[in-house]
């Protein structure tokens, strides 16, 4: 997903966005349908699909003192980089109210 836009419409080719944030705020962009092709060459045949690169997606910035009070259905952290202290850590666990709501990677499962 691009970061920072607003998605305004889909058509069949394009997807109209607009810049949310930054210096090119409220600027209109259109992104087009990309053709696609696999890269497995084990086919006995080629093909190509056309398709939007696009996603919708959640992310949260974890600032620890605003974070506070925010309770989320679902928690994924990805701990194969140290980028968390202490506090973030727990504030991010403690967003769900079940340990079976949260998903992590990290480098112990990358092995």
């Amino acid at each position: 997903m691009v970061p920072d836009v607003k998605w305004l419409t889909a058509g069949p080719n394009v997807a109209d966005v607009e810049i949310a944030i930054g210096a090119h705020k409220g600027k209109l962009h259109f992104i087009p349908r990309m053709p696609l092709e696999p890269t497995n060459t084990q086919l006995p045949f080629k093909f190509q699909r056309r398709q939007l690169p696009l996603c919708p997606c959640f992310a949260m910035t974890i600032d620890v003192n605003k974070a506070q009070g925010q309770t989320l259905k679902s928690v994924g952290l990805d701990l194969r980089q140290h980028v968390f202290t202490h506090g973030m850590l727990y504030v991010a666990l403690s967003r769900t109210g079940s340990k079976n709501n949260i998903q992590y990677t990290s480098l112990l499962q990358m092995e």
